[in-house]
């Protein structure tokens, strides 16, 4: 039996005005309870991705970690029912003199249950084969009364191209017949409470943007976004896949790991009103991010201005036009003809160096 360790945690009469609390023994991480009059202390540090259970809420007898919701028992560090083979250490408490202390050297053993992989964990491997395209309509619109989308239209021209002509495989995802749910922000508790799988995919299985995260990140080598123009920016669903992207971006800043290695990235905006440079602009910038490359002109527009509210006319000039057309087929031709590069090997690859992203050691230099 290890010589006790009695730690000084402080005051009891302070530490009972709440019934849970991240303390520090030493070094040590303890989620601190209060409940029925007695303290009780099991690890501060969650199974899971180490997040500060102490930090989280009390549920019942459960502590819940604050950033994927995983329960331990604030007694024993067992695991709600069902995991109970997920443990983390527990610790002995003991009050003298008005000040509570906790035994380090009481810490039971910490468990973990073994969970099975998220089918998106796997190694990436690009199996061979030719260029695979990707095209997501962004185009929000009533389900059961379809109506004319010159992003679609333009979209769904493209693909057609490499699939008769270029002889790509190809798919389409319209997010508006996915089901998914916003990103709920778990980059703004921690970067590491941020995973790969999503948080969100992991914990939700009837959430459907593993479609698109299958797709961009094990399957394609040609990313074509579609979008309308909507008050001056891209469309809503656009965002709200985009921001549950950040589980790819965040793996470069904790990891140094790409997630999107050899990807292209092209688009196709559409819209009655202007801003097409803007939208072109936030769209290059966000897939630059997550490391992708863009073709030589890398997206095809049209807008017929600011005051162009006659909407019939627009859709008029989509139809009719065969320049946009012939534009959407040379676009993904372009976008294919990069990925070749890419994926053959051509275009050579470089250590990745996140200037702002990571704080570096810089050799001082001598300044006189």
């Amino acid at each position: 039996m290890p010589d006790a360790q009695w730690t000084d945690v402080g005051n009891v009469e302070d530490l009972k005005t709440k019934p849970l609390q991240q303390v520090l023994c030493g070094t040590t991480p303890i989620a601190l309870t209060y409940k029925d009059g007695a303290f009780n202390a099991i690890s501060g540090v969650c199974n899971h991705v180490g997040g500060p259970l102490g930090e989280g809420t009390l549920d019942g007898d459960y502590v819940v970690c604050p950033w994927h919701y995983w329960k331990f028992h604030h007694k024993t560090g067992r695991g709600e029912p069902g995991y109970e083979q997920d443990q983390v250490p527990s610790y002995e408490t003991k009050i003298e003199n008005g000040r509570l202390y906790v035994d380090l050297s009481s810490a039971t053993k910490r468990t973990k249950q073994a969970h099975k992989p998220h089918p998106l964990a796997r190694p990436i491997i690009r199996l061979a084969g030719p260029i695979r395209v990707v095209g997501i309509s962004t185009t929000v619109m009533t389900a059961g009364h379809p109506r004319y989308s010159g992003s679609d239209a333009l979209l769904e021209t493209a693909l057609g191209h490499a699939r008769s002509e270029l002889h790509l495989e190809t798919q389409c995802i319209k997010l508006r017949d996915l089901s998914f749910r916003a990103c709920e922000g778990y980059y703004s508790k921690s970067a590491q409470a941020c995973t790969w799988p999503c948080s969100i995919t992991q914990m939700d299985s009837t959430d459907q943007l593993d479609r698109v995260y299958e797709a961009i990140v094990h399957w394609a080598d040609v990313i074509l976004i579609a979008t309308p123009i909507r008050w001056g920016n891209a469309s809503s669903l656009y965002y709200k896949m985009v921001e549950r992207m950040n589980c790819i971006q965040n793996q470069e800043t904790i990891a140094n790991k790409h997630l999107l290695k050899n990807k292209v990235a092209a688009f196709i905006i559409m819209g009655g009103q202007d801003n097409v440079q803007g939208v072109a602009g936030q769209l290059m910038t966000f897939f630059s991010e997550v490391g992708c490359q863009f073709p030589q002109f890398p997206f095809i527009a049209h807008s017929r201005g600011w005051s162009a509210e006659d909407m019939e006319r627009n859709v008029l000039e989509v139809q009719n036009s065969r320049e946009l057309r012939d534009g959407a087929r040379a676009l993904v031709a372009r976008a294919a003809d990069m990925a070749k590069l890419m994926v053959g090997g051509q275009l050579p690859e470089h250590p990745l160096a996140r200037g702002g992203r990571k704080a570096h050691q810089l050799d001082s230099e001598p300044t006189g």
